[in-house]
């Protein structure tokens, strides 16, 4: 009875360690190299000090003024998040370049529901968007609309209902997203989020919340990651390749914008 016991915390510790060392290391730096993963980003100085900072990244085959697009329109009600979207949309992400959404400034509020979302924290065309929220944000856009929330798909309620209960009293965080020209007509898209919480990061239901919201958000931007370069590697290609007959304008899938 007592071997069996000490075998199965035995098994337990090794899985938990097993857990921190190798599985949850890949997740918050999937597809960067160490130095990608350490290196100063646009973004960074805005929330010094944070308690977690996870850096994700992926090269795609289409230069950056071919990328960026995709990025200005994101956003709920705009071109979408390219990720999950029976989770944080309503219809889906769009297949092409909405130009009615290419228009972003510093400032700006790129939607993830219906009554608000990130604020636009910096940007250089191109080059990075910095997206910005805190937990004064959050209240702020709440109470404005209300309303508009109460008239929002169930799928989106639910959502805003578990980061709502799961996010501590205070926070800070930056969602950056930097294009790199690698030459040749590629792209190099790395994605970094940063988070630093108050007073009640240490209370015991963090230590279960943050993880799961942890995995949660690589699950999202790494589906969003793909979104994008699947997106503008589909529709360069056909203006790209090369020519074995007739030119024909670039191939798109006319989706509908959120």
């Amino acid at each position: 009875m007592h071997r069996g016991i000490l075998g199965l915390a035995a098994a337990v510790g090794a899985g938990l360690a097993g857990y921190k060392l190798v599985v949850e290391p890949w997740w918050r730096s999937w597809g960067v190299s160490p130095d990608e993963q350490h290196r100063a980003l646009p973004g960074d100085e805005v929330v010094p000090g944070a308690v977690t900072a996870e850096t994700r990244g992926i090269t795609i085959a289409a230069p950056p003024a071919s990328v960026w697009p995709w990025l200005v329109q994101m956003g709920f009600g705009r071109a979408g998040w390219y990720s999950y979207d029976q989770v944080d949309m309503e219809g889906s992400s769009s297949e092409r370049i909405l130009p009615e959404h290419q228009s972003l400034a510093v400032g700006d509020v790129v939607p993830t529901h219906p009554g608000g979302g990130f604020v636009v924290q910096a940007m250089e065309e191109g080059r990075h968007l910095v997206l910005y929220l805190d937990n004064e944000l959050v209240r702020t856009q709440a109470s404005e609309a209300e309303a508009i929330n109460a008239e929002s798909p169930a799928n989106l309620r639910v959502a805003g209902a578990f980061m709502e209960g799961a996010q501590p009293p205070e926070f800070n965080a930056t969602w950056a997203f930097v294009l790199e020209d690698l030459g040749n007509g590629q792209t190099r898209l790395i994605e970094r989020f940063r988070v630093l919480f108050g007073g009640d990061e240490a209370k015991p239901w963090t230590r279960f919340t943050l993880p799961v919201m942890g995995f949660g958000v690589f699950a999202m931007m790494r589906k969003q990651m793909l979104g994008i370069r699947d997106r503008a590697e589909r529709v360069l290609a056909p203006a790209t390749a090369p020519a074995t007959g007739p030119a024909s304008a670039p191939a798109e899938v006319a989706g509908q914008p959120a």
